[in-house]
């Protein structure tokens, strides 16, 4: 199975090129500002994307997911088959199981916020055992995380995936730490594809599941 993997999009889709593959996971933060008109105009892209199966996570910046979830979706999907979309919620394509959760620790007053603690962890009970690729917007903390040296990760994640050990942990969030590392037999990908100041110079991942 063929995986490309974006996020932190930011409304630079257009800038972006997509290869064929069997699955497009896209780990949150769509919007630039937040609008159900900008996740429609995502969504015309994604439909046109050569990927069988599209799998969208929102992230803090997509509010509509959060307070409109229905519209959100309807703009999101506007019923074409091949894009799902999950929030705290899971898939399985070709006996591989994907969940998704868009939420990370409390942070100013974005979307999909948690406190750390038990509040957040509540969230990441909720994550099968059975998991082969977790799908989060945030990093675990100490994991392709950190901002000017410091790390920023929500370090009740990184218990749960260490407990868990799914094959591959997708995240993006932090737009510094682009990149991929292995720890503990888990592959994990920060798939940013903005910088730390909102320009569109990352590519997509792409890995064989």
């Amino acid at each position: 199975m063929k995986v490309v993997v974006i996020a932190d999009i930011h409304g630079f889709q257009q800038r972006l090129t997509i290869p064929a593959a069997d699955v497009l996971v896209v780990a949150g933060d769509i919007c630039p500002f937040g609008t159900l008109e900008e996740i429609k105009e995502f969504g015309n892209w994604l439909r046109e994307q050569p990927c069988k199966h599209k799998i969208v996570v929102a992230g803090n910046h997509d509010a509509p997911f959060q307070h409109e979830q229905e519209s959100a979706q309807d703009a999101l999907i506007g019923g074409a088959p091949g894009i799902i979309y999950l929030q705290d919620s899971s898939v399985k394509i070709d006996d591989v199981l994907f969940y998704g959760s868009p939420w990370t620790p409390t942070f100013m007053e974005w979307h999909f916020m948690a406190d750390r603690g038990v509040a957040i962890r509540k969230k990441w009970s909720m994550i099968p055992e059975d998991t082969d690729v977790l799908i989060t917007h945030g990093p675990p903390s100490t994991i392709l995380d950190r901002v000017r040296g410091v790390p920023l990760g929500c370090h009740d994640l990184l218990e749960t995936v260490l407990q868990l050990r799914p094959k591959y942990h997708l995240f993006g969030h932090i737009h510094e730490e682009y990149g991929m590392t292995r720890r503990n037999g888990i592959t994990f990908i920060n798939a940013s594809v903005c910088d730390g100041r909102f320009r569109p110079v990352n590519e997509p991942v792409v890995f064989d599941l």
